[in-house]
């Protein structure tokens, strides 16, 4: 990770990180921030798809400040320098066989150029025209056509911009989108991390510097998730927000709608079921449908017929010079309520149970990029093990994740990209103003969706430290007072008499392996342990605890026995003696089990990571090592005993109670 920066400091990575004018289209006041609907093809509105092979070039000036300087974004990429082709969505690291590409820090620039279709420009005063970006990792500044149009801190939600009016002041239909991207981590951002600068000139070239962090993970970078141009009208619907309850054989579905471009116009709403038969109509910006004999959103294997999603379409007409307009946009809509007393999880007033799993984005070649290949693959295995549940462990995962997780009734822990949260600086208030930023556009993005059961705002911070306590308590009340309908958490792995932020949260989640990084080794410690972990965390907050991190590290293919650490049959055991403690205090106040984790996955180079972190019950080529099959035998195990489910083709009994 090495480079050379003006002056030794850190703000010569990024010289117009910090003094870039703020746009209006980056969050930066937390009121009043606009809607983020995923975009659909409607009757209204379409869609292109701007994947495939972009220009790349990477900026490997001293100071990573070229681009900038040398104005790259007024003209084709490829008059600047040399570039070459990068596949979007993709993380550069793992693309060429450049070691300087793989550890990069700094500024790197994307380019695509676009035919945009003639009937987008034919009709400039009503029709709309929006580039949005998935994600790009980590801070964004995007040009269209040499002029700025966005920019946008924060790696793992959408962010987008308005530009009908860049693209009509420009000759012809050719679009030339520019997108300057820098993966640097600071104190201050989400996740953190900091550069540090080897000043021994007897050991480092002159201006050596590295990028710390304090997470277990590699740093992927690049544009990540689908790039996309849309239209909408010129008076359009800008966001809709739905929650649901339930009775035995009645719902309300409460919506709130907002438009944009005009206060003259008219909306009506239906929501049809999966047959596309009217079940409740309304109309206004604010209300409340009624729905008879309502199919409810269950989990899987919680119910013969999980997942079950509504749609609710909702259409507006609006009058403007002359024209009558109109926008149509339809909303997956699952009706589930969710409710924690001191020992349960209730979802739809029956107990949940969490046997599911922890992830990330990753898999070889493409890093983080999404890929259908890649999350069909994975959704099947969730399936096959039996798992109901996972953790977006640490950051927010793609939209198209999110939707099937909802079509299939997979439960979702949303966790924000605070990972990493180690030192004083990081828990300040530079700090907790980003973090309440990042808060809001995720419940903006995930607000509507029933998979997703509690907000998680951070993994495993010092939350033992003096400053711990408000920045949590704040953090945590804003994202209640953004969304009252879903609990919400921090994961930790702090002892429970020291913890500063577990008075705040409505489920303790914990980490701990003990004899792996405690004890390692020693198997026979764990119940002990793990016994007293749970009664002093639940004596002392009387709330229901999940364990949402345990596991070991296991080589496919090494194996010992008696078990010793590596091995296959050592991570084997060490589920075993989990699970015995497990089945006790679920009986009681233990809500869950997330083992750590579902895949091997890529981390930073170190002595204790052999290409990667191998807890995966899965290889990171999505094969199984043995722990796997004990965690299927498991959780069809649990699933059976506390659900009302018809006989499902598997190798397990799993009857009719």
């Amino acid at each position: 990770m090495a480079a050379a920066a003006p002056g030794g400091s850190a703000a010569g990575l990024f010289p117009l990180l910090l003094l870039l004018p703020l746009l209006p289209g980056r969050s930066a006041a937390l009121p009043g921030m606009p809607g983020m609907l995923f975009p659909r093809d409607t009757p209204t509105r379409e869609r292109k798809e701007l994947g495939g092979l972009w220009s790349f070039r990477a900026d490997l000036s001293p100071g990573r400040n070229a681009g900038f300087a040398q104005r790259w974004y007024q003209q084709p990429l490829r008059q600047t320098g040399p570039v070459i082709d990068m596949p979007v969505p993709a993380s550069f690291n793992d693309m060429t066989q450049d070691p300087s590409l793989e550890n990069y820090i700094g500024w790197v620039w994307y380019e695509k150029e676009v035919l945009l279709p003639a009937r987008w420009l034919q009709d400039p005063p009503h029709t709309r025209v929006v580039l949005r970006f998935g994600s790009a990792h980590y801070y964004a500044v995007v040009w269209v056509n040499g002029e700025q149009v966005v920019e946008h801190e924060g790696g793992h939600l959408p962010f987008e911009a308005d530009i009908s009016n860049v693209i009509r002041g420009s000759p012809g239909t050719l679009c030339r989108i520019t997108v300057a991207l820098n993966n640097t981590l600071t104190p201050h951002t989400l996740p953190p991390g900091s550069i540090q600068y080897m000043t021994d000139k007897t050991r480092y070239p002159k201006n050596y510097f590295v990028q710390n962090t304090r997470f277990d993970f590699f740093n992927y970078a690049g544009i990540h998730r689908p790039v996309v141009l849309y239209t909408t009208p010129s008076v359009y619907i800008d966001d809709i927000t739905v929650t649901t309850t339930s009775s035995e054989h009645v719902a309300l579905v409460q919506y709130k709608v907002s438009v944009v471009g005009s206060s003259a116009y008219s909306l009506s709403l239906s929501l049809r079921d999966q047959e596309g038969k009217v079940v409740a109509t309304g109309d206004g910006p604010q209300g409340e449908l009624k729905v008879l004999n309502p199919n409810l959103w269950w989990p899987y294997l919680m119910h013969e017929n999980p997942g079950y999603l509504y749609s609710l379409e909702v259409k507006m007409q609006a009058q403007v010079a002359w024209a009558s307009l109109e926008d149509v946009y339809t909303l997956p809509v699952g009706i589930r309520t969710v409710h924690v007393t001191s020992t349960q999880f209730l979802i739809n007033g029956r107990p949940f149970y969490f046997h599911g799993v922890n992830k990330h984005e990753d898999a070889d070649i493409r890093g983080k990029g999404l890929d259908w290949a890649l999350i069909m693959k994975d959704f099947n295995l969730l399936r096959w093990l039996g798992a109901n549940s996972f953790r977006t462990s640490h950051y927010p995962y793609a939209e198209e994740i999110m939707d099937l997780c909802d079509a299939y009734g997979i439960v979702v822990i949303d966790e924000s990209p605070g990972v990493g949260i180690k030192l004083p600086e990081s828990l300040g208030n530079d700090s907790l103003s980003h973090h309440m930023v990042v808060m809001q556009e995720l419940i903006r993005r995930d607000k509507n969706r029933p998979s997703v059961v509690m907000w998680s705002v951070a993994n495993e911070p010092a939350s033992e430290l003096p400053p711990a306590d408000f920045y949590f308590r704040k953090v945590i009340s804003y994202t209640k007072a953004l969304d009252p309908s879903r609990p919400v958490t921090f994961v930790t792995e702090a002892n429970y008499a020291l913890d500063r932020g577990a008075p705040y949260v409505d489920v303790i989640c914990v980490n701990s392996y003990f004899s792996w990084y405690h004890d390692p080794g020693h198997l026979e410690v764990i119940p002990l342990q793990l016994t007293a972990q749970f009664e002093n965390w639940y004596k002392t907050y009387q709330k229901p605890i999940i364990q949402s991190e345990y596991g070991a590290d296991s080589v496919p293919g090494l194996h010992s026995d008696p078990p010793l650490m590596f091995s296959e049959e050592y991570q084997k055991a060490m589920l075993k003696e989990y699970h015995a403690v497990f089945d006790k205090k679920r009986k009681e106040y233990v809500i869950g089990e997330l083992i750590w984790n579902f895949a091997d996955f890529m981390t930073n180079q170190g002595t204790t990571r052999v290409l990667g972190n191998k807890k995966g019950i899965f290889t990171r080529q999505r094969q199984p090592k043995a722990a796997a099959f004990v965690l299927r035998e498991r959780y069809w195990k649990i699933a059976n005993e506390s659900s009302c489910l018809p006989p499902v083709k598997t190798s397990h009994s799993f009857c009719l109670k």
